[in-house]
Parts: structure tokens; sequence; C-alpha cells
């Protein structure tokens, strides 16, 4: 089969869990297919089946509010791909950036739409800080596009319940294929020179935050957490890619203020980590911590269970599909007055009792490797397809 694969991320460009998704997800389907990956970028690869063809913004027209003109950025890099795009069997969208591209190519060639369900706009409604009433318009794409697929991937069974609700489709057309991970790059490594390089002191005990600075991942919460946890630890946030110029100044003012006025130690990381370094932090790490006030599936507790390493993360989207509670980790309720007391308090369970956080770590290895690797994702994947195509 030849597949098409549309998206915003693709590396170096990644920023989120779609992107690791997309990484991976190609170089498992160009094992036994040929694969031309469209992606936002300059990128331009070709090794063995996997072809990556980056695709400029370069002459998209200007907003009357500036907060339009990513979207006027992304519908021309969308126009770009359909027009490249040759008689592919499948094109298969990951987020609302390809959207239209997809529904373009689909008209265009005949080949069966597929799309991955990482996130839906109407859960995310502080993106109208990002793209004004943009906003309104990447939800009607996204709907849209839902609606011409041919197949739908829900990452969990709670993101199928959401896809068939919010965009009015049938449920028979969604499939629900978990994310993965590359449990022999994602293992334990440990080197304390590479936390010294970061200014994290390797002698002291931390709680690791990864992520981009946006509400979606909920580091405000776990800022307003750290006053309430116990002393002695240090608390590494890797965040960076603030999705507005508002929630990096929030974001700013709130760990100056802390750093200010509160005994704890924190290290902001605001530069993008190489994996390497990024494998290192989440092994030295006691507990990992996953805040997220919408999170369809969270990839990147997979990160941190496969390097054994124990979790703390909302109950939210698909997390509980990933984070086995009490047994891999801790699951705290988002809903409701406290959450980031309810936060800290469950980081701190796991901060105090070294071997408890350590033995779940072990099991969050084990899952894992049993329940979500790469090769599986692809297989099920690659299925799903032939059924389309026959």
């Amino acid at each position: 089969m030849k597949v098409t694969i549309l998206t915003n991320e693709y590396p170096p460009n990644i920023y989120g869990g779609a992107g690791v998704h997309v990484k991976y997800l190609a170089r498992e389907l160009a094992r036994h297919h040929p694969v031309q990956v469209y992606a936002f970028g300059e990128q331009r690869q070709k090794t063995g089946n996997l072809s990556v063809t980056g695709i400029s913004d370069h002459g998209a027209p200007k907003g009357a509010d500036s907060r339009f003109n990513k979207l006027f950025g992304t519908l021309q890099r969308n126009l770009a791909m359909a027009a490249a795009v040759e008689d592919p069997d499948i094109i298969h969208c990951h987020t609302w950036y390809s959207h239209w591209a997809g529904i373009l190519v689909k008209q265009l060639t005949g080949g069966k739409l597929v799309l991955t369900t990482h996130s839906l706009e109407p859960h995310r409604p502080w993106k109208v800080e990002q793209l004004g009433n943009a906003y309104h318009a990447s939800s009607w794409i996204e709907k849209t596009a839902y609606q011409a697929a041919d197949a739908v991937i829900a990452v969990s069974p709670q993101m199928k319940e959401d896809v068939v609700s919010l965009c009015d489709i049938d449920p028979k057309v969604v499939h629900i294929i978990p994310n993965g991970i590359d449990p022999d790059e994602y293992r334990p490594t440990y080197n304390e020179s590479v936390l010294r390089s970061y200014g994290v002191d390797p002698e002291i005990p931390y709680v690791l935050f990864v992520g981009r600075v946006t509400r979606q991942k909920g580091i405000i919460h776990l800022l307003h957490a750290i006053t309430h946890l116990d002393f002695g630890m240090q608390v590494v946030l890797a965040a960076g890619a603030p999705d507005t110029p508002e929630i990096e100044t929030e974001m700013i003012q709130e760990v100056a203020r802390l750093k200010e006025k509160d005994s704890h130690r924190i290290v902001w990381i605001r530069e993008m980590m190489p994996p390497s370094d990024l494998i290192v932090f989440y092994s030295h790490a006691r507990v990992f911590v996953c805040p997220s006030v919408y999170e369809p599936f969270g990839i990147i507790n997979l990160e941190a269970m496969a390097c054994e390493t124990a979790v703390v993360a909302s109950a939210v989207g698909g997390i509980p599909m990933v984070v086995a509670d009490d047994e891999t980790g801790l699951l705290v309720e988002l809903e409701g007055e406290g959450f980031p007391q309810r936060l800290a308090e469950k980081i701190n369970l796991l901060m105090r009792d070294s071997e408890r956080s350590q033995a779940m770590g072990i099991r969050g290895r084990v899952r894992v490797e049993a329940r979500f690797s790469w090769r599986a994702v692809a297989e099920k994947t690659t299925k799903l397809y032939q059924h389309l195509c026959t």
C-alpha cells in the first residue's frame, strides 16, 4: 500500500505527543510499505521506504487580527500538501493542522482518509487566547474532517466516546489503537553529569514535569501545588514552547514568585532537551508528574514508565488506560476544588517512600513492554488500512 501521512509535527519539529506518535508510526509502517510524510517545516529525507517532505507557509496571507495568521499559514501549507500528494491508497492525518489537506486529497485522489484523534478542539477552549476567532474555524475544519473520514483511530476508549459525541459520527467508524513507545530507546539510563549540566543536583530527589507551557498540560496547577510539597525535594520543570505570550508571562511570574517566597528548589529548563538527555531525566526522577486537564492518551507517561519511574497523573482522558492506579503510579481526581493540594499529597506519598516508588517504576516498565510497543501499534494500523482498501 502507498501510505501518505499528513502532519504538523515531524522531527526535528516535535512539540508534543502527536509528533512522537507520527515519528515512530511512520518508521514502523515503512518496514513494509512505501510511506510519504508531508510535515510543517523544511525537512527533506529519503531512507528506504520512508520519504519526508517539509512544507513551509511562505506566501501565506496575513489576517486583520494577528492571531488569525497561524490559521492562514496552516491553510497555505494544507494547499501545498494537497497539490503534492500523488495516488495514495491511504491518507493518514494527524491533528486539525493537516485535516483540510486530508479532505482535499481524498476528493482529488480517491484515497481512503484516516484520522488519528490526538486531541479535539472543543476540549481546548483556552486556544482562543492563541487563535482568537480562528479557533472556531479550526474546530469547524476538525469536525468536517471527522465526518468525511473513512476511518478514525482513537487512542483510548474515552477518546472514542468524545469523538463520536462531539463530531456526530458513527461509532463503527472509530477504532481504538493506543499510542506506543520504543522500549529499546526509552529505558533506564543514568548519567549524573547530564543533570548537573542543566543545574539539577543529583544528590537531591526530584519530581519531574515534561511538557509544553500550555493550559492543557496543567503546569500552572503544578506550580500552585509546589507550596504544599514536603521540604527537601527538587522540582524540575522541563517546560518550553509556550502556547501564547500570556501564559509564558504567567509562568515566568509564578516561578519567580515561588523562588522568592518558597524554600523548594525549582529548576526550570526552558529549552527543548534532546531525547537522550530527557531519558536520563526520566530515569533519575523519583516521581514523574502529569497534571494535565485534558489528555486523550498521555504518551509522556509511557516514556517515564519505560524508564522505570513512578507516575502521579490526573485521572483524565486516556491516562487511566496507561497508568495503573496504585500499581505503576497514583491517579488524582481533577474535578472539584483543591486539585493542586490533592496533586501535592500524592507526590509527597511517593517522594517519602523510595521503595514504593521504585517498585511502581519496575512494574511500569513491565506494563509498557507488554502492551505499548510501536510494532504492535503499526500492525494494528496496517490491518485497518488493509480492511479499508479491500
